[in-house]
């Protein structure tokens, strides 16, 4: 489903005639609601049921009552009945009277329990209709008519006795007989009206029962069914994208607060809704002008990571930017620090007479020196009345605004560049920033190559340094040795010493032939470049070498794998071990040598061996002085590479010299 704005108009006629939310002065819970009806219902409930069971248990207490009740008849009946048997035949008196206390004390004790109760049973005795009065009346009756004269049976069953008393005890059993039988009929009498007010409780439970459901029913529809229904209405009007919906406040509790906040919801949607095409807009806006400094940034990084000198670095730069940005014409220009003045390095679409102007500023003579010093990204419009004077130069050009952003290098101004415009130009502050990083940049750019010609100015001076010491302990001493030698050709040839003269001619041709000898490996040794990953062959040709001139047996032994070091990193290696085959070869008067490379994942280990005369440190001729020098070098180098150089040696014991390159260095250089 497409979203569809409505037209404004009717929005705002709609909340225009949309009923306010009402106020909610006095919110009450829904839960205390749902609660507080819960509990009336039960105690209702609680309340009926505890009348049932009360009167259940009094109906139960009554039928027990009547039960006794009748019991009394049966036992009198069959006291009359054993009487008469006895006034015509008594054979046994002791079994009469055990009798006739048997019956006596059941009835003793049903009247007993008909007095007092009995809560356990239950057993209760009507309080209606005069019945615990004529309780009381028969069992008065019984007590002083009928009970003395059956204790004076039981005492003496005499069969005189008993003839006396028959027409007596005849007259008042049934005259007791009568009452009982008049109690329980009024008994019975009040157990039907119980029964009945029985049924109507349990029909008034039903009653209150479908009355309870009833209002419950129509309490939740009130209080949560129909607040969710409208709810509901609400949610399925507002996913049409109907935003004037507005739904009722039914009730003061929490689905009417819930209801207010919809409420609220729906109108913040509607404004934003009515102001999305704006707010979108906008938003594109931005999103473009950042692309576009994306862009920028993107394409002058790219440009600056290229190989290129100061001038068409800067040049290159102010193509990227003055295209991009529009501007009619820039400049570069870098900072002396010594004179801090800034000198106009680069420049592109200014005439010769703003160069001319402009060539050289001084401290505090133009906004952009100003700028440089206080690093400042700023943006002029020269064509005000109040712009500062020192623009005049730009304000002559036709230029109507002039952007400076300091070129920074690690936080310090090494320069400025500048943007002109020939139309009126807002910055704000994403322009500043945009300027200060491209300036960054550039100086950071700037900075780089001036370092790396720092360094290729260093390492120049560093190879000029061995090669000087190298020609000097070679070369040097050879020919000082050789217009020694031509000092004393020229007094024997005075003198006439003519075996002097074809010694020293001797001399002189071999020491010629050294001083060759010593150019020809210093050649080699100078040219000597490793390509990557063929240091093991450069090795391997040096040692062919050696044996070819000195008939010295070599061996190579390399083991493991790794990657390979940087190219410099090998060639100064390579050179440390030319070096220590050219001492092996001057000074060792060895047989062998031994090279041995180790690679691993922590380095690169090499270690030469020779089996010559070996030197000691301490004490050395002039000649070990010379391999001294060379062990300088060779640590020289060493410590170039960020490896550890050891050397180890004892007269007649030969020479060792080992040298340890951690993979780690390289890493990190």
């Amino acid at each position: 489903m497409r979203w569809r704005p409505a037209p404004i108009e009717a929005m705002n006629r709609h909340q225009a005639t949309a009923p306010p939310a009402k106020a909610m002065p006095g919110v009450r819970k829904l839960s205390t609601k749902i609660i507080s009806v819960l509990l009336i219902f039960f105690v209702i409930a609680l309340t009926a049921i505890g009348v049932t069971l009360s009167i259940s248990w009094q109906l139960e207490g009554s039928a027990a009552a009547i039960n006794d009740t009748g019991g009394l008849r049966i036992r009198t009946y069959r006291i009359a009945h054993q009487l008469a048997r006895a006034d015509t035949e008594m054979r046994d008196p002791a079994a009469f009277s055990a009798m006739l206390r048997e019956e006596l004390e059941g009835i003793e004790t049903i009247l007993r329990s008909l007095a007092e109760g009995d809560p356990k049973r239950p057993l209760f005795v009507p309080q209606d209709r005069g019945i615990p009065e004529d309780v009381v009346r028969f069992t008065d009756f019984w007590t002083s008519r009928i009970r003395p004269v059956l204790f004076v049976l039981i005492t003496d069953p005499n069969p005189g006795i008993l003839r006396r008393t028959m027409r007596d005890m005849d007259r008042n059993v049934r005259t007791f007989v009568d009452s009982v039988n008049a109690v329980v009929f009024k008994m019975e009498q009040s157990h039907v009206r119980k029964l009945n007010i029985l049924r109507a409780s349990q029909g008034l439970l039903i009653v209150l029962a479908l009355m309870g459901t009833a209002i419950l029913i129509r309490f939740f529809y009130s209080l949560v069914v129909r607040p969710v229904n409208e709810l509901n209405k609400g949610m399925r009007r507002m996913e049409l994208e109907d935003f004037t919906v507005r739904v009722p406040i039914l009730t003061q509790d929490e689905f009417g607060e819930l209801s207010e906040g919809f409420n609220k919801m729906a109108a913040h949607l509607q404004d934003l809704y009515a102001t999305l095409e704006e707010r979108v807009s906008d938003k594109t806006q931005s999103l473009t002008a950042k692309n576009r400094e994306l862009e920028i940034l993107y394409a002058t990084s790219g440009f600056l990571h290229e190989p290129h000198d100061i001038d068409s670095l800067c040049r290159g730069f102010l193509e990227h930017v003055q295209t991009t940005l529009g501007a009619a014409a820039s400049s570069v220009r870098l900072l002396d620090p010594d004179s801090e003045n800034l000198y106009l390095t680069v420049s592109d679409g200014l005439d010769e007479t703003f160069l001319d102007r402009e060539a050289v500023l001084s401290c505090g003579s133009c906004l952009c020196t100003e700028a440089a010093r206080r690093n400042l990204t700023v943006l002029v419009d020269v064509a005000r009345p109040d712009a500062p004077m020192k623009m005049d130069t730009c304000r002559l050009a036709g230029f109507q605004a002039v952007s400076v952003a300091t070129i920074t290098a690690n936080k310090r101004p090494i320069g400025v560049f500048n943007l002109y415009f020939t139309d009126p130009r807002p910055l704000d502050a994403s322009d500043e920033l945009l300027l200060g990083t491209l300036g960054q940049l550039l100086g950071t750019a700037i900075e780089s190559l001036r370092l790396q010609a720092h360094t290729r100015e260093l390492a120049v001076f560093e190879e000029r340094n061995l090669i000087a010491r190298e020609l000097h302990d070679s070369i040097a001493q050879a020919l000082a040795f050789l217009n020694l030698q031509v000092q004393l050709l020229e007094q024997a040839l005075e003198t006439g010493d003519t075996e002097e003269m074809n010694g020293i001619v001797t001399m002189i041709r071999q020491g010629v032939q050294e001083s060759y000898d010593d150019v020809r490996e210093l050649m080699v040794h100078f040219r000597a470049r490793v390509e990557q990953q063929d240091l093991d062959a450069a090795i391997e040709a040096a040692l062919g070498r050696l044996a070819q001139q000195t008939g010295i047996s070599t061996h190579f032994d390399v083991q493991g794998d790794g990657a390979p070091l940087e190219a410099e990193t090998e060639t100064q290696l390579l050179y440390i071990v030319l070096e220590a085959l050219s001492n092996v070869r001057k000074h060792a008067k060895a047989r062998s040598v031994t090279v041995r490379l180790r690679r691993s994942m922590e380095g690169l280990t090499v270690t030469i061996r020779d089996d010559g005369i070996g030197f000691d440190e301490s004490n050395a001729s002039p000649d070990e002085q010379q391999l001294h020098i060379g062990l300088e070098i060779m640590r020289e180098r060493a410590m170039r590479i960020g490896g550890r150089f050891a050397v180890r040696s004892s007269r007649g014991r030969g020479s060792e010299i080992r040298l340890e390159i951690p993979r780690t260095h390289e890493e990190t250089n």
